[in-house]
């Protein structure tokens, strides 16, 4: 059985694997203050090129963006997100379970227009009843989106400045984030996505970890007592080691970024092997998840040999499915797919 399902199908890249059997028997302070947290973090802050950053390391996706939601946001505000966000779709309310309504607005191909996010604000503020209505208190974006596709860098720009001109934070989700960095149509880096949010985080479930997420304040603009904060939330992990020497891994002699190349490489022969077979794409995605439409009786025939993931009905005879590659995702692997196909 072939498995283009997701990309944390996998366990970690053996370098990771291997540094935490090296490390295992020592013995160090908990609740991430051991020296490979600190190691982890002081790589960090240089590759974000941010060196008064604060790093704190989380154990998932969901957990990172509720607690960072949750932390910045006062009683009385929400979260502005693109209809298809990640906190707005497939968290399971995660956000609302901390008390924070998620303000969708429209997507286009999975990301939240400048224009669009303008355009609310102005008219939230305009309202003369805006007392009694959720406050737009912060904007989240993921990158890559939903969708496997990327903010501009003057994309991003103009959303930044617009937060700025209203006094909320930008809140960047990089769940995916090493696949959107290493695509071949970017135009964004590590350290413009540090200078242009006020926070976002790094994922590592995805790109090469057991688990794990390094969140950043880039400016040093963690709230007040944060860790408390993530205590509160049951959050922090007290063998912290278990985040910090995996990011120490992953940190050293680029290994983040060559892998999640890898990734982009593989899907790109992904890519080519259906548009050589003939098949249908139901956008253009740059990063390493793929959605192809599929007839729903070859999508059935093809279930039987291949994992892969529903994405949502097209028609009624046709079904988008997502493809998605990783840092293990191997030629041999595609070029058996592209075979069957």
């Amino acid at each position: 059985m072939l498995s283009f399902e997701c990309d944390y199908a996998e366990g970690a890249h053996k370098k990771v694997l291997q540094r935490l059997i090296e490390t295992n028997l020592e013995q160090l302070p908990g609740y991430g203050s051991d020296k490979y947290c600190q190691s982890a973090a002081e790589k960090i802050r240089r590759a974000c090129d941010c060196p008064r950053a604060n790093v704190q390391f989380l154990m998932g996706g969901t957990q990172t963006n509720a607690i960072i939601i949750a932390a910045l946001l006062k009683s009385y505000e929400g979260v502005v997100s693109a209809a298809s966000g990640h906190v707005n779709v497939h968290e399971a309310g995660a956000i609302e379970y901390t008390g924070h309504k998620v303000l969708e607005l429209p997507q286009h191909e999975g990301k939240l227009l400048p224009e669009k996010l303008s355009a609310y604000l102005q008219n939230f503020f305009a309202d003369e009843n805006y007392e009694h209505m959720v406050f737009p208190g912060m904007v989240y974006l993921s990158h890559p989106t939903e969708y496997g596709t990327l903010y501009t860098k003057a994309e991003l720009e103009a959303i930044s400045l617009i937060c700025h001109q209203y006094g909320i934070p930008l809140y960047l989700d990089g769940a995916r984030l090493g696949y959107g960095l290493m695509s071949r149509q970017t135009d964004i880096t590590l350290p413009d996505i540090a200078r242009l949010c006020d926070v976002f985080y790094i994922g590592g479930t995805k790109v090469g970890a057991l688990c794990g997420e390094a969140v950043i304040f880039p400016r040093a603009n963690a709230p007040h007592h944060f860790l408390t904060i993530v205590k509160q939330h049951g959050a922090l992990l007290a063998k912290g080691r278990l985040l910090g020497v995996q990011f120490d891994a992953l940190f050293t002699d680029d290994l983040y970024f060559s892998i999640s190349r890898h990734a982009i490489d593989m899907a790109e022969l992904l890519k080519t092997a259906f548009h050589e077979k003939g098949y249908s794409f139901y956008l253009d995605s740059p990063t390493n998840q793929q959605f192809i439409i599929l007839d729903n009786t070859q999508m059935e025939r093809l279930k039987k040999k291949v994992s892969f993931s529903f994405w949502e009905k097209l028609d009624e005879a046709h079904t988008v499915a997502r493809f998605a590659t990783s840092w293990a995702t191997t030629e041999e692997s595609v070029r058996r797919l592209a075979k069957l196909l």
